[in-house]
């Protein structure tokens, strides 16, 4: 396939438009946010290297059914799960909350993973439940329960911290 500068645009546009919601992913599937980096770079220069998208018909749950597997097929290289470091971004809100956004990011570290991944393809990834159900080869119900109940330890957890904070 015969790669236009049109191709490259889309490409970069793509990278511009979900790169920090794949990270965010990656880095929920691998645990560290350098391989996270290696596994959604490692995408777009296969995509740059093969040129257009022009037969994927949602390219957005493409571009996360790609960084997934990119980093679980790194991860099974390296054989080995590291623990997701408690200082890592999970966001950058315009008004930082850094005590809510540590707690926050602590909840959802506690989450199940299968929980986890639902989450940040959801929220953060803003794929539908069909789009994840098709990525996670799950049934959708399955998705909406993993979302439901990631929702609902989420905000037990927080609701816990906010009265601890209270009564102390």
């Amino acid at each position: 396939m015969h790669r236009t500068d049109g191709d490259t645009a889309e490409i970069e546009f793509l990278y511009r438009q979900h790169g920090p919601a794949l990270l965010l992913f990656a880095q929920g599937v691998t645990g560290e946010r350098s391989r996270a980096q290696d596994a959604v770079h490692q995408v777009f220069l296969k995509l740059i290297e093969k040129g257009s998208l022009n037969r994927v018909a949602d390219k957005k749950a493409y571009l996360f059914a790609c960084v997934r597997n990119a980093a679980l097929n790194e991860g099974k290289r390296r054989d080995r799960n590291t623990p997701l470091e408690p200082d890592s971004a999970w966001f950058s809100p315009p008004d930082r909350d850094y005590v809510g956004e540590r707690n926050l990011r602590c909840a959802l570290g506690a989450l199940p993973n299968d929980q986890r991944q639902v989450m940040v393809l959801h929220i953060w990834g803003e794929l539908t439940f069909s789009q994840i159900s098709d990525l996670l080869d799950v049934s959708s119900n399955t998705v909406a329960s993993r979302y439901r109940y990631a929702l609902a330890k989420l905000r037990d957890s927080m609701f816990a911290k906010e009265n601890s904070c209270a009564n102390s």
